[in-house]
């Protein structure tokens, strides 16, 4: 994946399907709809670029989606996304799990195009992240959608987290619960002591599911750890994509760290008259 450090994704994906509940799938499907829109789905055929715990995979599911595809390289996302179709789709023969690598061509290719390609803050930690936006663009359809999630290019804040989430992988297992605590902390204190003073404790903790239906300690874990890392400017991201014949149907930017969410279409911008 181009870097010798490399974040265990999948064991921190395995440990979040325990915490999978109908709201948290319900979470995840709002999220779809609200970038690409109510019944945007339905019989269309989508993939999930470095699918995780298979979430997303399985929200894309039951918003109708006529075939689903989710892989990724880490075997512990597969294993977790298979986990989760097996309690939650069992029967649905059009999802289908497999392992591979968004950088591998040759499979790529053999998964072929599709009507909606999705990657949610994957690209930016494969040590190759404008490889890997090109390789998914190469996966739509024409007039196909391209949904990507990208850390956001803050300059020096962006290498100290670098060195954040190196320092991590460095350290012995042990260890690291102890250092991503500390920065669990960091995010979490104030609003915990404001719940705590209103009577409410831990309330919005324990009602955190993010833009994906996640649990706050697991979200937590996949920032401090998640390397390689790079990240990307919103600017340079739109052109890009547009110099490879995609026009930006809408975006979510964010400020400070965290990921900018975009929605691409194959082809010419719709006409919104």
């Amino acid at each position: 994946m181009g870097a010798t450090v490399q974040f265990g994704f999948g064991e921190n994906w395995k440990g979040y399907i325990s915490c999978i509940n109908e709201d948290r799938i319900r979470a995840a499907e709002l999220s779809l709809e609200e970038m690409l829109g109510k019944n945007a789905l339905r019989d269309k055929t989508f993939v999930d670029i470095g699918c995780g715990s298979g979430l997303f995979s399985l929200a894309a599911l039951r918003l109708g989606a006529s075939r689903v595809v989710s892989f990724d390289y880490d075997e512990g996302c597969v294993a977790a996304a298979l986990e989760v179709k097996t309690r939650y789709a069992p029967g649905a023969g059009e999802w289908s799990v497999v392992p591979g690598s968004i950088l591998d061509q040759a499979f790529v290719a053999s998964l072929g195009k599709f009507d909606h390609v999705c990657s949610w803050e994957v690209l930016h930690h494969t040590g190759e992240l404008w490889k890997a936006v090109e390789m998914a663009a190469g996966m739509v359809k024409p007039d196909g959608i391209l949904f990507i999630a990208l850390a956001n290019d803050q300059g020096l804040p962006s290498a100290f987290w670098k060195l954040v989430k190196k320092t991590y992988n460095h350290l012995p297992a042990a260890l690291r619960p102890v250092y991503a605590a500390a920065f669990f902390l960091r995010f979490w204190f104030l609003t915990s002591v404001r719940d705590l003073l209103k009577g409410r404790m831990f309330s919005t903790l324990r009602a955190y599911r993010g833009r994906r239906g996640m649990s706050a300690w697991h979200d937590v874990i996949d920032w401090v750890g998640g390397f390689p890392f790079e990240v990307a400017s919103p600017a340079s991201v739109m052109d890009f994509c547009a110099g490879r014949g995609f026009s930006l149907v809408t975006q979510r930017p964010v400020r400070g760290h965290g990921c900018n969410e975009f929605v691409f279409k194959a082809g010419p911008a719709p006409d919104r008259r």
